[in-house]
């Protein structure tokens, strides 16, 4: 197996991956989305080296597929020439002159011949090569767009993780300051607050029943009074 199809079926196997169903089955879906990154990472970029060498393969045979299309057709000229040299000396009377021209134009056919069984063999190479450069550029687009996305995935993954964390560090903070619990400092210091209320309260409530007391009391000798200086008065109109 070559470089490149081994590279190719790396790319094959990561795009038809279901990143959703990988993070589903993973313990911990960060750690999964960091070897994908990296994972896509290291294949891009010996991926874009195999495209970078097949590019050059092919542009080099395809140089050279040309010179054989060239040559075909050197050679082809320069045995047509020596043919009709040959036909020349021919009717000039040499006839060794034309054996001597219709060898050349042998010669100059069998190397066209050559020529052309090389570019026979060589096209089909080239277009394979031509292939594998689309099906290495076709899998870098997707790869590239997959390896955004699980970026993307991860930094919503990770602010989502932490806005969690915070979350709950929000919610024991606010538990361990229940103003419910009986038990909580703030819980007694309401109790302390309510008992000096209560106090200053029941205070003021006694002194005012003193208070009522003594008037109450003025109120009964007042009466007394009254009634002593009445009856007086009665005792004084009876005399």
């Amino acid at each position: 197996m070559t470089q490149k199809q081994t590279i190719l079926g790396r790319i094959s196997q990561l795009t038809r991956a279901n990143i959703n169903a990988l993070l589903d089955r993973a313990e911990d879906p960060e750690k999964m989305l960091d070897q994908l990154i990296r994972d896509y990472t290291n294949s891009i970029a010996e991926a874009e080296e195999a495209v970078a060498q097949t590019i050059a393969n092919v542009r080099m045979a395809e140089s050279d597929l040309q010179a054989d299309r060239d040559a075909v057709a050197e050679w082809g000229r320069k045995a047509a020439a020596a043919s009709k040299k040959a036909e020349e000396m021919r009717g000039a009377g040499d006839p060794d002159g034309a054996f001597k021209f219709d060898d050349l134009a042998r010669v100059a056919l069998g190397r066209q011949i050559q020529h052309e069984n090389d570019i026979k063999n060589a096209e089909p190479t080239i277009a394979q090569q031509n292939a594998t450069v689309e099906q290495l550029k076709a899998g870098l687009t997707t790869m590239k767009t997959k390896l955004e996305d699980l970026k993307s995935r991860r930094g919503t993954l990770v602010a989502r993780a932490r806005s969690v964390e915070a979350q709950e560090k929000v919610q024991d903070a606010m538990s361990s300051i229940d103003v419910m619990d009986p038990s909580s400092d703030l819980a007694r210091w309401e109790d302390s607050i309510r008992k000096q209320e209560a106090m200053v309260a029941g205070r003021a409530e006694a002194q005012a029943t003193s208070l009522e007391d003594q008037f109450a009391e003025l109120q009964d000798s007042s009466d007394q009074s009254e009634i002593e200086a009445r009856l007086q008065q009665l005792k004084g109109n009876q005399g």
